[in-house]
């Protein structure tokens, strides 16, 4: 019996791309903190992961290897941010905001992988028959 690792470990992998894609966006925003009319960019996490789910729809790939894409589900849910304080710039990054959502994103990406080596684990242990 072939193990179908789509169904067998959830919805975490899309949880990953999705958590790294965020980290992507919230990164550059960090990066272009000091420029003049840059607006700060984030996506909605449970909104594009329920997206996800819902569609269950990929783009089509030539070769049994490629990894499947979820750029359109991450394109569709970035959003432009309203800032606390506005800046004489147009700058609409707020460095204290962007670290803190960050730090929050990394520690959610961390418990994305913890909860993919449990998936792992579980498997490895059915396939052993213990």
């Amino acid at each position: 019996m072939a193990i179908n690792f789509d169904t067998a470990l959830g919805i975490y992998p899309n949880a990953l791309a999705f958590r790294e894609k965020r980290s992507e966006i919230l990164a550059a925003n960090l990066a272009n903190a000091d420029t003049p009319n840059y607006k700060a960019k984030d996506m909605d996490f449970k909104s594009v992961l329920k997206q996800s789910m819902v569609s269950g729809v990929s783009m089509e790939r030539t070769h049994a290897g490629h990894i499947a894409s979820q750029q359109s589900a991450f394109d569709a849910n970035v959003m432009y941010r309203n800032p606390y304080q506005v800046s004489l710039d147009g700058n609409t990054v707020e460095a204290q905001v962007e670290q803190g959502r960050y730090a929050e994103n990394a520690v959610q990406y961390q418990a994305s992988l913890k909860f993919i080596g449990e998936e792992f684990a579980d498997l490895k242990t059915a396939l052993r028959g213990q």
